[in-house]
């Protein structure tokens, strides 16, 4: 089987201790604009090309299990249609890599799947309309 094609890394979800905060230093300092707030714990963001998605964050465990007190929540790999997402299911199982979330369409018209990186880092392939060309 041959590997689909991406667009790269143009998505990119963040765990906020402060979301409001965040959403401030994104928007107001560095320019992005408000995409969708779908909830009060939620707000994706973009610049034009690009998705970035701020997530308010639990309270994470200190000490020994200090590691999982990371800001990132996952890393998003961009494809041109939503059929792409499930070629890239297909592709990465054929690879013996473990898919966590089969490809599903969400609420906003994304779809997308999850697989985990030999680090433990959460990927997800996703068509996003707004900045999937198609």
């Amino acid at each position: 089987m041959d590997r689909p094609s991406h667009q790269g890394l143009r998505h990119l979800a963040l765990n906020a201790r402060d979301l409001d905060a965040m959403k401030h230093f994104y928007v107001d300092v560095l320019g992005f604009a408000v995409e969708w707030e779908p909830d009060p714990d939620n707000v994706y963001l973009t610049s034009g090309r690009d998705n970035l998605a701020l997530h308010r964050a639990a309270v994470l465990p200190t000490g020994p299990a200090a590691w999982a007190n990371q800001a990132l929540d996952h890393l998003g790999l961009i494809v041109s249609t939503a059929d792409d997402v499930d070629r890239w299911a297909a592709f990465l199982e054929s690879r013996s890599v473990t898919v966590i979330a089969r490809p599903k369409t969400h609420r906003d018209g994304a779809r997308s799947c999850y697989v985990k990186d030999p680090d433990g880092n959460t990927v997800q392939i996703i068509h996003h309309p707004p900045i999937s060309n198609e």
